[in-house]
């Protein structure tokens, strides 16, 4: 990309590079998405010059199949009502809802945006 002077990097980071969730502990795991983001800003701004636009999108809580093993268990159980609770639209994203994100940063609508991360979490860090 830098040596053709054009090209698009998504990152995938998440809320939790925002927020600190409940009911769950899981600092390094937000830690480790808060340098994605710082990340993205960073490389998004020293790379910019050469055509590189580098960008992230922070889902929040997406059904995968990592999110439906852990709701299949006692501890998970107890843990979507706190999730759904905190989430203003009431409900997990699919993995599709992420697609308009995705397609906008990679498209060339987007080639004035750069060092920027899209929150899609249906409104759980506007609270």
């Amino acid at each position: 990309m830098l040596a053709a002077g054009y090209g698009k990097i998504i990152n995938t980071a998440s809320m939790s590079g925002h927020i600190v969730n409940t009911p769950q502990n899981q600092t390094a795991y937000n830690t480790a998405k808060a340098g994605v983001i710082h990340m993205t800003h960073s490389l998004g701004t020293e790379w910019v010059q050469r055509g590189v636009r580098v960008s992230s999108i922070s889902p929040g809580y997406t059904r995968t199949q990592m999110v439906d093993d852990l709701l299949a268990t006692p501890i998970g159980q107890t843990m979507l009502p706190i999730w759904m609770e905190k989430t203003p639209m009431g409900r997990m994203a699919e993995v599709t809802d992420l697609t308009g994100a995705l397609v906008f940063l990679a498209c060339e609508a987007s080639d004035y945006v750069t060092g920027h991360d899209i929150v899609v979490d249906g409104g759980y860090c506007a609270w």
